[in-house]
C-alpha cells in the first residue's frame, strides 16, 4: 500500500490506508484465503523535498514492491502522478494494482498502453472513475446549475491537476462557457496574489482549479480575499480532510468539488460500515476510504480464486483473476 503518508495530503492518505487495512485485517480474521495470511507492506510516496506526493519516490517504492517475490498485488496509489510513475514498473513485473483514488485517464487509455503498460496486459485497475468524467461533469454543473458564463482555469502542474483542468476546460468550451485564460500554480510558492489579482481584473463568473491541497489550500485562502464574489470549484483534490483542515473556514465555505467515487457513506446500507470504521480508527471515513476497502477486497477475492483453482499463487495469476473480477 504506497501512499503519501506525510506532507500536504497525509490526512486523506491515512483514511485511505485505514480502509485498505480494515479489509485485509477482516479477511485474515476470518481466514478468507485457505492456508494463507495476507501481510501488508505500507510505503510512503511523499518526500520532505516535495512537501507532498513525489513520483520519483513512488517509482522507487514500486521497484521495492516488485523486487519482493512475496508481493503478489498492490492497493494504490492515491495520486495520478504516482500512478504514472508506478504503472510501467508494475507492468514489467506483471503485478496488478487497484487504485482507490487516482483518476488521470491516460494511465488506462489504450492509446498510451506502450507508455503505461509496456508488457501488454492491463495492470492498473480502479474502484473510481476518471477525470474524463470528473472534469466535464463539473463544467456541466457550472453551466446548468450555477449559470456560469465565463471562467478562469488554474492547475497545480501535477499529472492529476493538469489532466483534470484539461478535461474541464475542453468541455467548458464545448458547451459555451468562455474560458478567459489558464495559469499554472507552483505548489511550493507561498503567494498567488499576482495571478489572482490579474484574474480579478478579468472579472470571471468563476474559477476552476485542477490540483491537490498543497497549492489548493493557499489558493482557497487567498482567493477568499481577492475574489470573494467569484464561484469557485475543483475536483476531488479540494474535497477531503486536508482541504478542510488546511484551508479552514470561512475560506473554503462555498467551494464546489467533484468526487470520482459514489457518495454512499450516508446511506443506510453503508452506515454500519462507517460506524465500524470510526470506532476502529477514531475518525470517520471519507469516500476514498470506502473505495480503498473495496479495492483491497477485490485483491483478497482474486488471491482466493487463484488458491481455490489450484494454480500457483503468482502475480500473473492474481492479475488474471483481477481482470476477470
Amino acid at each position: 500500500i504506497p501512499l503519501p503518508l506525510t506532507g500536504a495530503y497525509a490526512e486523506d492518505a491515512t483514511l485511505i490506508k485505514n480502509g485498505a487495512m480494515m479489509a485485509i485485517e477482516e479477511a485474515n480474521a476470518k481466514h478468507a484465503i485457505k492456508g494463507h495470511k495476507i501481510e501488508v507492506m505500507v510505503l510512503n510516496n511523499a518526500t520532505a523535498t516535495a512537501g507532498q506526493y513525489d513520483p520519483a519516490q513512488a517509482a522507487l517504492n514500486a521497484k521495492k514492491l516488485v523486487a519482493d517475490p512475496s508481493v503478489v498485488a498492490n492497493v494504490g496509489p492515491q495520486m495520478s502522478g504516482d500512478g504514472k510513475a508506478m504503472s510501467p514498473i508494475f507492468s514489467q513485473a506483471n503485478m496488478a494494482t487497484v487504485t482507490p483514488a487516482s483518476t488521470n485517464p491516460d494511465i488506462t487509455n489504450p492509446k498510451f498502453a506502450p507508455q503505461y503498460r509496456p508488457n501488454g496486459k492491463a495492470v492498473y485497475f480502479r474502484t473510481v472513475t476518471t477525470d474524463a468524467y470528473q472534469g466535464p461533469n463539473m463544467a456541466n454543473f457550472y453551466k446548468k446549475n450555477l449559470h456560469v458564463k465565463s471562467v478562469y482555469v488554474l492547475d497545480d502542474s501535477g499529472a492529476y491537476g493538469v489532466g483534470l483542468a484539461d478535461a474541464f476546460e475542453a468541455h467548458a468550451k464545448e458547451i459555451g462557457i468562455k474560458v478567459l485564460g489558464r495559469d499554472r500554480l507552483d505548489p511550493r510558492e507561498a503567494d498567488y496574489a499576482t495571478v489572482l489579482t490579474k484574474i480579478k481584473g478579468m472579472n470571471p463568473d468563476a474559477i476552476f482549479y485542477g490540483g491537490v491541497s498543497q497549492a489548493g489550500n493557499k489558493l482557497i485562502k487567498q482567493s477568499y480575499d481577492i475574489l470573494p464574489k467569484a464561484i469557485k470549484g475543483g475536483g476531488d483534490g479540494v474535497y477531503g480532510a486536508d482541504t478542510l483542515s488546511g484551508a479552514g473556514f470561512p475560506a473554503c465555505e462555498g467551494w464546489y468539488a467533484t468526487i470520482a467515487s459514489p457518495h454512499v457513506l450516508d446511506s443506510a446500507k453503508v452506515r454500519p460500515w462507517a460506524e465500524k470504521y470510526t470506532k476502529k480508527f477514531g475518525t470517520g471515513p471519507n469516500d476514498y476510504a470506502l473505495t480503498a476497502y473495496n479495492g483491497a477486497l477485490a485483491v483478497v477475492d482474486a488471491i482466493n480464486r487463484v488458491v481455490k483453482s489450484g494454480k500457483p499463487l503468482t502475480r500473473e495469476n492474481v492479475r488474471d483473476a483481477l481482470q476477470a473480477t
